[in-house]
């Protein structure tokens, strides 16, 4: 029904097997995207109070990593069977958004795992952001008074350390999606000469080599948390442990056969871009092998081991009216320690699990 829905006609079309792998592949991404958005309303429902949390943020870039696959596709099936004959650029868009997307949701994943191992070193800095924080806090400020103004714009540039791997990630999916959208342009420009093979060429293979990385990053730092964490004797930290050591195989694993993959020299990756299609079975299984096995199990790995639900917070509770005490500059350095200790075993908790 959905090869009639999308119009193809015989004759212009892909081989009939690569067709139903295409098809295949498209429904298991959308069945993966359907239940990431799915869970991510259930987790909202749930902690609407906390804002964008880590499980929310993996989710929803899961899910849009699926859909985007999901929309490849079926437009170039549509696109290739129909004849359209301004496709390839737009069709390497569409293939490699999903690509930078799911990239981002496993490089944001080693991110938190550096943090986690470096925890330690971090403490110091923490601890000195924390304390600027509540000194340059007044009591007497509202929320939409100047200082406050000024502290939003200022805390983060001292604090740059807390989240500066954080933002790394972001910075590497800008310049990825940068690097895209010029291929893109090469590929519109030079359409009908050798740059439409040599540009994407090199930027599938550049970004397979990132990816095999980034594999290879996430085994040892999974590793490494696994040790740690098998010095601790509980159960959640016995599940926890279980679940980074999974993603820290599964991921890899699946990382490496997609990155040879698209190193071969008969790459599926730009297999929808070529004008003559050939080798039906062989072309079929790398397909699976690259969109399937590299991309949809770690996904669908991804959102099993996140698959619980925080526990609904309760919109009874009220906070504690504040009683404002003045006190001497000389009375702060002697209560210092015991509130910036607090608030640094309050870190402490937030960063307790690699998930």
């Amino acid at each position: 029904m959905m090869v009639v829905a999308l119009g193809l006609r015989k004759g212009l079309c892909f081989p009939p097997v690569v067709v139903g792998v295409d098809l295949v592949i498209a429904l298991v991404d959308c069945v993966i995207a359907l239940f990431a958005f799915y869970q991510l309303l259930r987790i909202h429902s749930r902690s609407q109070q906390l804002g964008w949390t880590r499980q929310k943020v993996f989710h929803f870039l899961t899910g849009c990593s699926n859909l985007g696959y999901f929309v490849y596709f079926v437009l170039t099936l549509a696109a290739s069977c129909n004849g359209w004959q301004f496709w390839p650029p737009y069709s390497f868009v569409l293939m490699a958004t999903p690509e930078i997307l799911f990239f981002t949701s496993f490089l944001l994943l080693l991110s938190f795992w550096i943090d986690l191992c470096h925890q330690a070193n971090d403490e110091d800095e923490d601890e000195e952001c924390s304390s600027r924080v509540i000194l340059l806090q007044s009591p007497l400020s509202k929320p939409g008074s100047s200082i406050q103004d000024v502290q939003s714009r200022c805390l983060p540039i001292h604090c740059f350390r807390v989240r500066s791997r954080q933002r790394i990630v972001v910075l590497a999916a800008c310049l990825i999606s940068a690097a895209m959208i010029l291929v893109a342009i090469g590929i519109g420009v030079g359409e009908g000469s050798t740059y439409l093979d040599l540009i994407p060429k090199i930027y599938v293979s550049l970004l397979s080599v990132l990816v095999f990385v980034l594999g290879g990053a996430l085994a040892c730092y999974g590793f490494l948390i696994c040790s740690r964490m098998r010095r601790v004797r509980s159960e959640s930290a016995s599940s926890e442990m279980w679940k980074v050591g999974g993603l820290s195989v599964v991921s890899p694993l699946c990382f490496t056969m997609s990155s040879v993959v698209a190193l071969l020299p008969d790459s599926p990756v730009l297999y929808h871009l070529q004008e003559q299609q050939n080798g039906n079975a062989y072309m079929a299984v790398l397909l699976i092998l690259y969109y399937f096995v590299g991309s949809s199990i770690p996904s669908a790995f991804l959102l099993w081991v996140m698959r619980e639900l925080p526990q609904p917070i309760s919109p009874s509770i009220r906070e504690e009216p504040t009683t404002i005490t003045f006190i001497a500059d000389h009375s702060l350095s002697v209560h210092r320690p015991q509130w910036t200790t607090a608030l640094n075993s309050q870190n402490q908790v937030s960063r307790l699990s690699p998930i």
